[in-house]
């Protein structure tokens, strides 16, 4: 039996014995519930997505309900899961489905690929499990067990070795039930033939694993070519009014936590020589002015250094924002930092 053959049939043997079944996103497969679950898996772990799905089928369970709801409504069910674009991206896709497509997701890859936040990995992952159709796919996952199996001497993400593993991809892919191939090639990379600590004594193509046959498993996938991350650094200002009320902006659509609710932000220095005057200026009035421990937030690209500073005045500066009681806050679409932030005053109230 050709290579192919017996990797694909030894594949899908081992998914029927020991894969997973009873996933949300794998009972009543549709396009919309299988594209939400690909979009949410996309650079986040199952266990993670689980709840998260859970709760967005329960508050929007069709592709028409979503695409009546506002972003807010979305983000706020978003929030804490990251890559927040991704949530964006799904209201826009609903809009399309719903106002240009009647109602019905493209049946075609090139179709699919066209809506927001599609690329072709997550395009033929909808098109294989919801529709039975026979694409292949290169996810994270699919990516290390291909450079596994293959000993893949390069670095997944350059260009030449991508094309290489998209041939790969396709020449593995069956003729025949393409939706659970494409859930079991998944489902090894993400329980068998994981980044770290693989359980190759488990893994179902052990035998014809270049990685394993070599004894190098740990040197595949290769690492991405390091490089340093640039440092940035913000003063956020937790504003707490007699009310105890917190104030919120909501930022720009583009850029960095685009859509969501924040703390308003400057330079470090800048906002304690504002703090500084405007405390100097009011010595009849008496601040609450603490400096929060300094930590860090790690983006793709860089790392994000913040300064909390805790104010129970707003002093008088020009801001548009809104005030929201802490338990008001924290059911608002927050970046991860905020909510801790907030999370802070919420335990300071009790």
């Amino acid at each position: 039996m050709p290579d192919k053959e017996q990797f694909s049939q030894t594949l899908l043997e081992w998914f029927d014995r020991s894969g997973r079944h009873d996933l949300p996103w794998q009972q009543d497969k549709t396009p919309y519930r299988v594209w939400v679950s690909e979009i949410m898996l996309q650079q986040t772990q199952v266990q993670t997505v689980i709840p998260y799905y859970e709760r967005f089928m329960k508050a929007f369970p069709s592709v028409e309900a979503l695409a009546q709801a506002t972003q807010e409504d979305v983000l706020s069910h978003w929030s804490g899961l990251g890559y927040y674009a991704r949530g964006r991206n799904l209201l826009k896709t609903a809009k399309i489905v719903v106002e240009d497509l009647q109602g019905e997701f493209p049946q075609d890859l090139e179709g699919v690929m066209a809506l927001p936040g599609i690329g072709r990995s997550t395009a033929g992952a909808i098109l294989s499990i919801a529709c039975q159709q026979r694409h292949p796919i290169l996810d994270g996952n699919v990516k290390r067990v291909l450079c596994r199996y293959d000993a893949v001497e390069s670095w997944s993400g350059e260009k030449n070795t991508e094309i290489t593993l998209w041939q790969r991809a396709d020449e593995l892919t069956p003729e025949h039930r393409f939706g659970d191939y494409t859930q079991a090639i998944m489902d090894l990379g993400a329980t068998l033939c994981t980044r770290s600590k693989p359980k190759c004594e488990l893994c179902p193509v052990q035998k014809n694993c270049q990685a394993w046959l070599l004894d190098r498993v740990s040197d595949f996938p290769y690492a991405k070519p390091k490089k340093e991350k640039p440092v940035r650094e913000t003063a956020m200002m937790i504003f707490l009014n007699e009310d105890r009320q917190v104030f919120l902006q909501q930022r720009p659509q583009k850029g960095i936590w685009g859509g969501l609710w924040s703390l308003p932000e400057m330079i470090p220095g800048e906002l304690e020589d504002l703090i500084k005057s405007k405390v100097e200026s009011r010595c009849d009035k008496e601040f609450n002015l603490i400096k929060w421990p300094l930590f860090k937030h790690t983006f793709t690209h860089y790392h994000l250094m913040i300064h909390p500073f805790f104010l129970d005045e707003i002093l008088s500066v020009q801001m548009e924002g809104k005030w929201f009681t802490v338990s008001e806050a924290l059911t608002k679409g927050l970046p991860a930092p905020i909510r801790k932030l907030i999370k802070q005053l919420e335990s300071s109230n009790d």
